[in-house]
């Protein structure tokens, strides 16, 4: 298969990368003249890499033609840190951006379009999640997700294109953006520091990157695979002990700030995706909660010193 992953240097976006290379796809990113590709070092000669800017069409227009894509798998969004979430560029430069590209795409030939959404599509839902809940988000991140959705989802019917889109519930994993609790709190314990958190009384589903990737991946490689999907892996496990988990790998006698961090307004006490429609396409998560989590520490205890300056 020949493809184009946009956001593929990020930290999702590089495990599906690194997955379709494995699997013998010819594959090309869409990168900004000034990103960095370290998150893809290892497989960045087998890549081709496609100069452009979301926001600007006919930056990549040309190039997108003479790679001659069959599927394009969008994972690019600006802002998606926690502080952005309610940025009006969520709307102005992710929606235009991510309309234009599914055009030029089929303009050019592309007859898949894989696109990541998020689980902030659906609000601040506190059960488990089925695709057929009503979308009701609290969040300009999550109403322009929706807006994507829904825009793709008409053009490529329009068009016949297929489409999927897949709900990203919380994931984690190696080489992360520091941002996040995951890898907050590995850094702070890593530094014999003290993470202040919430009290810790939610119950969140959380998913190894790497599967995240493999069921982008399989979405994309199964012609039956269209529609609204749940990324998740299907279990949510009390936030505490995942966290005290944690600690205990690097150091059990490390004190942690339970209810020192209050909770949002919009809290989300029960994250939990159902992924009943992934399982009928072929995926399941193969990585447990446990295994992941050491992975994702031992990693960060090896490359603490790429965070030094940004942590």
């Amino acid at each position: 298969m020949r493809v184009l992953v946009t956001g593929g240097t990020g930290a999702v976006g590089s495990h599906v990368v690194r997955n379709l290379v494995l699997r013998g796809d010819e594959v090309a990113m869409l990168a900004r003249q000034d990103s960095d590709t370290w998150r893809v070092h290892d497989v960045i000669g087998q890549v081709r890499t496609l100069t452009g800017q979301l926001e600007h069409p006919a930056s990549y227009r040309d190039a997108l033609r003479d790679f001659h894509a069959e599927t394009v798998i969008h994972l690019a969004w600006s802002g998606v840190l926690g502080k952005h979430r309610n940025d009006c560029e969520q709307a102005y430069i992710n929606i235009p951006g991510t309309l234009a590209l599914l055009s030029e795409a089929h303009d050019a030939g592309v007859t898949t379009f894989v696109g990541l959404g998020s689980q902030a599509e659906y609000g601040a839902v506190q059960h488990v999640i089925r695709e057929d809940r009503m979308a009701d988000p609290t969040t300009l991140y999550g109403a322009s997700k929706f807006a994507a959705y829904t825009l793709c989802k008409t053009y490529s019917a329009i068009h016949n294109v297929r489409f999927a889109w897949l709900r990203l519930f919380s994931s984690y994993g190696p080489a992360d953006n520091p941002e996040w609790m995951i890898p907050y709190l590995i850094l702070e314990l890593l530094q014999g520091k003290r993470p202040s958190l919430t009290a810790g009384e939610q119950r969140w589903d959380y998913l190894f990157q790497s599967d995240a990737a493999n069921a982008v991946a399989t979405v994309a490689h199964n012609e039956s695979a269209s529609g609204l999907f749940n990324l998740g892996a299907g279990e949510a496990r009390p936030l505490r002990s995942t966290v005290e988990f944690i600690r205990d790998l690097i150091d059990p006698s490390l004190p942690l700030g339970w209810g020192e961090v209050p909770y949002r307004d919009d809290q989300v006490m029960h994250l939990q995706a159902d992924i009943s429609r992934l399982a009928a396409v072929g995926w399941q998560p193969t990585t447990s909660l446990e295994q992941g989590l050491t992975k994702t520490v031992e990693w960060f205890r090896d490359n603490q010193q790429r965070y030094r300056d940004v942590h």
